[in-house]
């Protein structure tokens, strides 16, 4: 017996239609693992080679939604469990009622595979009763990149553990910046997607998958080396702040003056060194203009002398009563970037007359900022447009690119604090990651407690700094300029890609149907 033999002997005994669930399950939680802070990229092929197999022994569209429904609660189950921290210890909401509602989330996000598994029972059910892999191929992959793409745009989004984002040390990231963390996801699925195939057909077909899937990798790993942007300018020298404040004490009025002081002792030993130094999102915990006149003269003076631009988060309150998250800068220029992308039921309550009554019930503190304008998605530091992002924004990448190609560089500053040492802060870094890489540009990242950091633009880290630390850390960074074809484009090839993909599916669909009927 061959070792494809054998592999495959053993992922249909793995996944027969009895022990299906379980191995859905399995499946979903074993994806966390190819992600930060594990980073085992190639265990998100093997997930989903063995949950196709789970899902190809479901024998009603009933079974394939539970089955994609048990995969979904394994991959958020384990992969966002985070989410309790912030409302439990930070939220101030009982344990029961936090777990409550992370399972409530969990559970709804996973109906995104829900629906996904039955859409891919029907599209496989012409590889049943004859020889065609060509469908499967085409469908599996089309159909898990569009809902990874809904999950990422519907009800303002939740693109949290899109699985191209495992991949950011693999070969397969070259393909970052042609098509983006969609492209990377439908690398990932249909690389599962050949080797599912082909372990349920000829030699032939294996053969075929060998030589697909070694020019599928050698094309990631030939796009790494291709140099996409251009340097523009002098390097900079860029210093990331992270004060770690502790979220339990950080809005407390007592804390504004310390938390004032740490940043300043912190910043002083970089203004002689730095062109640039980062703080992090509401480093300064009060809104601007509440602030006693003139605090930050000193500091801008000092920053004016050494010639040196500062970018502080702080909450900043306009004239018409709006509040926005923001960014200021301080030292050469003066300027602000107003968050675009607000966290639902963080910073705002969607579906407020609906949801009110229940946030009140459960007594789930919430903000009511308002949104920056989507025109503006750069900052003036110095001489230079900057890209900027705060927290959640950066896991959006269509968001980032809109930047792109003003901004000679980018900057994210975001606080994890909320979630406390769980799998978050990696994760979130690795949104980061490729971010940089899908637009060429280096970023910058200053966090509240950590992981902050300055990656270079092919997405390696220059420096970190672990979390529930307080230091800074410094690094030189290139201004850019140019577009990738993702920065240009956008999501728009892929979903093109997919689209043709799963005509031809359907199509293959329509023909199984007729030949039964004949």
């Amino acid at each position: 017996m061959s070792l494809s033999d054998a592999l495959s002997t053993i992922i249909r005994l793995w996944a027969t239609s009895r022990y299906s669930p379980l191995f859905a399950v399995m499946s979903g939680a074993a994806t966390v693992l190819a992600f930060a802070p594990f980073g085992w990229y190639a265990i998100a092929i093997v997930a989903l080679v063995v949950w196709y197999q789970s899902l190809y022994t479901t024998t009603t569209p009933r079974a394939a939604f539970l089955n994609g429904w048990l995969f979904g609660l394994g991959l958020f189950g384990f992969g966002v469990a985070w989410i309790r921290i912030s409302l439990n210890e930070f939220g101030n909401l009982a344990p029961p009622f936090a777990i409550i509602l992370t399972v409530l989330l969990i559970a709804a996000m996973a109906l995104y595979y829900a629906v996904t598994g039955v859409l891919l029972h029907w599209l496989m059910q012409c590889n049943h009763k004859r020889q065609d892999w060509i469908a499967p191929v085409m469908a599996l992959p089309a159909v898990w990149v569009l809902f990874e793409w809904l999950r990422g745009w519907l009800f303002t989004g939740f693109p949290w553990l899109t699985i191209g984002n495992s991949q950011v040390d693999s070969p397969l990231v070259g393909f970052a910046a042609c098509f983006g963390v969609y492209g990377l996801s439908l690398m990932v699925a249909l690389s599962a997607g050949l080797i599912w195939s082909a372990l349920h057909h000829t030699n032939r077909m294996r053969v075929f998958t060998i030589g697909a899937l070694t020019a599928i990798w050698l094309a990631g790993w030939l796009l790494q080396r291709i140099e996409w942007t251009q340097p523009t300018g002098q390097p900079l020298t860029a210093t990331v702040v992270q004060g770690n404040i502790q979220q339990a004490f950080k809005w407390q009025p007592d804390m504004l003056l310390p938390t004032i002081a740490i940043y300043l002792e912190l910043t002083r030993p970089a203004l002689e060194q730095s062109d640039l130094i980062v703080w992090p999102e509401t480093a300064i915990p009060e809104f601007l203009h509440t602030l006693r006149a003139g605090l930050f003269d000193p500091l801008t003076q000092q920053a004016w002398e050494h010639d040196t631009n500062i970018v502080v988060g702080i909450p900043i309150m306009v004239a018409n009563d709006e509040y926005y998250n923001a960014l200021m800068t301080l030292g050469q220029n003066e300027d602000q970037y107003y968050k675009r992308h607000l966290v639902p039921f963080g910073e705002y309550l969607p579906f407020r007359e609906l949801l009110q009554p229940l946030i009140d019930w459960f007594e789930v503190p919430l903000s009511a900022f308002s949104r920056g304008t989507a025109d503006k998605p750069l900052l003036k530091v110095g001489e230079l447009l900057v890209g900027a992002s705060i927290c959640y924004e950066d896991v959006f990448p269509t968001e980032v690119r809109q930047a792109l190609p003003e901004a000679a560089y980018l900057i994210n500053v975001s606080n994890d604090a909320w979630f406390g040492d769980s799998l978050a802060p990696p994760q979130h870094l690795e949104f980061a990651r490729l971010r940089a890489i899908e637009n060429s540009r280096d970023l910058i990242r200053a966090t509240n407690t950590g992981i902050s950091a300055i990656i270079d633009w092919r997405g390696r880290l220059l420096t970190s700094i672990p979390v529930f630390t307080r230091a800074t850390a410094t690094a030189s960074i290139q201004p850019r300029q140019g577009h990738t074809p993702f920065s240009r484009f956008g999501n728009a090839p892929v979903l093109v890609l997919i689209n043709i993909m799963l005509l031809f599916a359907l199509w293959r669909r329509g023909q199984h149907f007729l030949s039964k009927r004949s």
